[in-house]
């Protein structure tokens, strides 16, 4: 089971988030939004979205680069396992407790005003609900890792993940010891990359790139009314009392 879940459902999340994320944007491009919910309620949103987003952003980014830069480039760089540790905790540490107490203040608002939750649908909920336990999960990590300063568990992680992305048969391996709570982080992570397709998640990959080069246009609405077409004149029917009885 440990080689399924951390050497092969790897890849099947990465590929139902890549293929699945193209087929919705092909078939169903209308869908790929955030559906905000903001004309219903403002209260609590601006607040909640820019927690969220800000700690959701920053330990996206950490993930990406501290699992995926080369131990070598560390190294070359100077900096220690255990500086990279602590960095990781006290980075990691605040932005999981933005992104909580955003998404905490989010679901609430989605949970108790009656016209949000009419329009939400089951994903809607689901996905942040699911996403809270991950950022659970995530601080929880922290107090082990405290254990382990001295960043020798981090590597194990990174040599996973790099294990994965350069397809080593043996990636699962390198993380058979680590703690528990750990391997549960990263099966829900997997997880979550299943579902991103089929929900409102897909916004995060809706990066207006292409607003940079495309032809500038100005739409131009005029105060004053546009006149009316003048109408077809039409012949008048005659009525029945101008018919004549035709001659016997």
């Amino acid at each position: 089971m440990h080689n399924f879940l951390f050497g092969v459902y790897p890849y099947i999340a990465l590929t139902v988030l890549i293929v699945g994320s193209v087929a919705r944007y092909e078939r169903d491009p209308f869908t790929w939004k955030s559906s905000s919910s903001q004309l219903l309620r403002r209260k609590q949103l601006i607040a909640g979205s820019i927690l969220f987003h800000v700690g959701v952003l920053t330990i996206f980014a950490g993930h990406l680069v501290g699992l995926l830069t080369p131990i070598a480039l560390f190294d070359a760089l100077g900096i220690s396992h255990g500086a990279k540790q602590i960095l990781a905790v006290a980075a990691g540490g605040i932005a999981g407790i933005m992104a909580l107490s955003g998404g905490a203040m989010l679901l609430h608002r989605r949970l108790t005003d009656p016209r949000i939750r009419a329009t939400s649908s089951f994903a809607d909920t689901g996905i942040l609900v699911i996403l809270l336990i991950q950022l659970v999960l995530g601080i929880s990590t922290i107090f082990v890792s405290l254990q382990h300063l001295d960043g020798h568990e981090m590597t194990k992680f990174m040599a996973w993940a790099q294990g994965i992305f350069t397809l080593q048969s043996n990636a699962a391996s390198h993380i058979t010891d680590v703690a528990w709570i750990f391997k549960i982080h990263l099966v829900l992570g997997l997880t979550i990359f299943v579902l991103f397709p089929f929900t409102r998640l897909v916004h995060m990959l809706s990066v207006p790139v292409r607003f940079f080069w495309r032809p500038g246009y100005q739409v131009v609405r005029s105060r004053r009314q546009t006149p009316l077409p003048p109408r077809r004149a039409t012949t008048p029917r005659p009525s029945r009392s101008n018919l004549t009885k035709p001659a016997e």
